[in-house]
């Protein structure tokens, strides 16, 4: 496994516990619908990160597309919950739409994690 491998695993477990802290945070805090959308995001792309380096790493799916989705699952879940999460704690986001690029992002990574799977293996 790979230095970039490791680190993007090391990156989508903190993700993970983000999101659980989070999910904590949303289930205390009165009118805290933001962060409960952050966890989830955190959540479910940190296992995708896990499982996109997984499988590439394998050879399952092309390798540099397998990884490079795993990073923009990274990169982008943590644009849109951040934003998310700053707009509920700090009353303003990262910058003027943050979240929509992440969601966007998101959108892309997962469409290339799907042309990885399909691209020819040499």
């Amino acid at each position: 496994m790979n230095g970039a491998s490791r680190l993007l695993i090391g990156l989508a477990a903190v993700m993970g516990a983000c999101g659980v802290m989070l999910a904590a945070a949303a289930a205390h805090l009165p009118d805290a619908t933001r962060l409960a959308s952050a966890s989830s995001m955190l959540l479910f792309h940190a296992t995708g990160a896990i499982a996109a380096i997984a499988v590439a790493e394998r050879a399952i799916v092309h390798l540099k597309l397998g990884i490079v989705a795993a990073a923009g699952f990274v990169i982008a879940a943590s644009l849109f919950a951040g934003d998310l999460t700053l707009r509920q704690y700090g009353g303003h986001g990262l910058f003027p739409m943050a979240a929509p690029t992440g969601g966007t992002l998101l959108i892309l990574s997962w469409l290339v994690l799907a042309v990885s799977a399909m691209w020819p293996k040499r």
